[in-house]
């Protein structure tokens, strides 16, 4: 990492950024990178190193109440957020202070799963501010496991009236990812790039981070709500690349697939048998993704 460096948020929070140059010359811009729920930005070490390779800058950051981060809540292993509309503000903050700095032409943005739902919002509220994006399982809309839509918005309903937003949804307390096997997950079948977030919880624990709160459950169907009101997408102009997980069971790949054929560039790929972590996959997944990667920014 060449610079690693914090700003802080309207709302006086401190925010982990970084930013790496490719030894590559000539470069060929900047790609702002936007990770998930949970992660930070030492589990894309490779993925930065491929962009770098490809002479592309990098920056990216973690945001509010994960990462290096300033947490929200005392239990920093909580995964809280009051409203997706602070996340916005910070990518904003982040846009300003640092990428406009990183070069004269528009940057390119590739983002995943919550940090793609939240490019969506920043793209309808700013469409000049980038110039192509690539999405990867992108949260249109999000598997609740066992239980149902209205047995979720009946729990949130039930924690707002009781003042429970900053308690832990049912399940939620086994915390962090490093306490989760290999065997049966929902994100990649790659063993070892399964194990890029658990090395770096192991050497900064500070990482860690558990289960969702039901003020974040609230925040995000609110934001998905919104993301998929008639007129919303339509709205949002700028080239997209979409690309799904054909076996997520994170995220809803029938949502992505209506969303993205309402608006007017973009274009949807579904990767058959990958889960949810396209950028942590086999290499044989990886692959395909980067050559449709290549093909869409050149």
């Amino acid at each position: 990492m060449d610079q690693v460096d914090f700003f802080t948020t309207n709302d006086g929070l401190s925010i982990r950024y970084g930013i790496w140059r490719s030894r590559q010359t000539p470069v060929r811009g900047t790609v702002m990178l936007l990770g998930g729920r949970k992660e930070f930005l030492e589990k894309y070490t490779e993925t930065i190193g491929d962009l770098n390779r490809r002479r592309y800058d990098v920056c990216s950051f973690d945001w509010r109440g994960q990462g290096l981060s300033t947490r929200l809540l005392p239990d920093r292993l909580k995964g809280h957020v009051g409203r997706y509309e602070d996340y916005l503000k910070d990518l904003n903050q982040f846009y300003r202070q640092v990428i406009t700095r990183m070069g004269e032409n528009p940057p390119y943005l590739l983002a995943h799963s919550m940090g793609a739902h939240i490019a969506l919002r920043y793209l309808h509220d700013h469409p000049e501010r980038f110039s192509k994006a690539v999405l990867t399982a992108p949260m249109i809309d999000i598997h609740l496991g066992l239980y149902p839509g209205w047995l979720a918005r009946g729990m949130i309903r039930w924690a707002s009236k009781f003042n429970r937003a900053e308690s832990y949804v049912p399940g939620g307390r086994i915390h962090s990812q490093i306490n989760y096997p290999f065997e049966g997950n929902k994100l990649t079948s790659d063993p070892i790039r399964y194990q890029f977030d658990k090395k770096a919880i192991s050497a900064n624990h500070d990482l860690a981070l558990g289960g969702v709160t039901f003020g974040w459950l609230a925040a995000t169907f609110e934001s998905i709500r919104l993301l998929n009101r008639p007129g919303y997408a339509e709205q949002i102009a700028v080239p997209l690349l979409m690309v799904a997980a054909g076996q997520d069971r994170i995220v809803s790949t029938r949502a992505f697939q209506s969303l993205c054929a309402r608006m007017p560039a973009c274009r949807a790929v579904e990767l058959e048998g990958s889960r949810h972590e396209i950028l942590m996959e086999r290499d044989a997944i990886r692959n395909r993704f980067w050559a449709l990667f290549d093909e869409f920014v050149r």
